[in-house]
């Protein structure tokens, strides 16, 4: 961004989404001067810088509905708006399909204002296509995720929006016909409901009555993984309590019915609340 001349003998502009300082043609200042704090520039800078901060965590919390929803995303979307940095951040080397072809998987590098995408294929090879939709696959569904993973670190790829790396758990197959729920991270201790409730919404899930859900669509479906959490009012110590899982009209799903990535998103929010249990002194860790 250009630097813009204030009366008061200095320049500001962003740099790094932040605003910053300058003497004309001088060496950036560390700090904002205290005379310029309340300038009405380098107010408005500083709300759009919080502007785009906004902005660039939507876009990328609307590609990660996308992925773990496995959305069909119009091509023609993308091609409108890759210009824009933040969609470009979180778009750039993402997995994506084609509609065209369920086994062509490729890191997308950019996508043109004719619609046409350009993918770094598993082969290696750079290739132009022009399909009418992609999906921007969960990596559960990916066959060989593990030499997918590889290529990835081959091309030093860096994903804005967690993806090919996002931890995933499988299904068991030895399910019980009749279960409704999994206790693998129930019993993590906190020091109180509001501290349990603050790590779920810290880590991007809804907090609802005495739950932490997150909400996917698995195979055309939608279902909701939700985690006991405490009655919203209690304000002594805490448990996280059983995983399990309800459909559109809040009837809960039996395991073996939940799908592949319902599951593994339903047992991913579960382990992260747990991961910030109480340890005691002596503990498990």
């Amino acid at each position: 961004m250009a630097w813009l001349a204030l009366d008061e003998g200095y320049e500001i502009a962003l740099v790094e989404g932040r605003v910053a300082v300058r003497r004309p043609a001088g060496r950036q200042l560390k700090t904002v001067p205290k005379a310029l704090r309340d300038h009405p520039e380098v107010d408005r800078l500083r709300r759009l810088a919080e502007w785009l901060d906004r902005h660039e965590a939507a876009c990328a919390a609307q590609v990660d509905t996308w992925m773990v929803s496995s959305l069909p995303v119009p091509t023609a979307l993308l091609a409108r708006v890759w210009p824009d940095e933040a969609w470009q951040a979180a778009l750039r080397d993402l997995a994506v399909v084609p509609d065209t072809d369920a086994d062509e998987v490729g890191f997308l590098r950019d996508a043109t204002p004719e619609g046409e995408l350009k993918v770094v294929n598993l082969d290696g090879e750079t290739v132009r296509m022009r399909p009418l939709t992609v999906t921007l696959p969960h990596p559960v569904l990916l066959p060989d995720l593990d030499d997918v993973r590889e290529f990835a670190a081959e091309l030093d790829i860096t994903q804005r929006v967690e993806q090919i790396h996002r931890a995933t758990w499988t299904k068991p197959a030895d399910l019980s016909p009749a279960a409704t729920e999994v206790r693998d991270y129930a019993g993590g201790t906190f020091p109180s409901r509001f501290s349990l409730a603050a790590r779920a919404t810290g880590l991007g899930y809804r907090v609802a009555g005495g739950y932490a859900t997150c909400k996917v669509r698995d195979a055309g479906r939608a279902a909701e993984a939700a985690v006991w959490i405490g009655e919203p009012y209690w304000e002594d110590e805490s448990e996280t309590g059983p995983l399990n899982w309800h459909d559109e009209e809040g009837r809960a799903v039996r395991l073996g019915e939940v799908g592949p990535v319902a599951w593994s998103e339903g047992m991913r929010m579960a382990a992260a609340l747990y991961a910030g249990r109480k340890i005691e002194e002596g503990g498990d860790a």
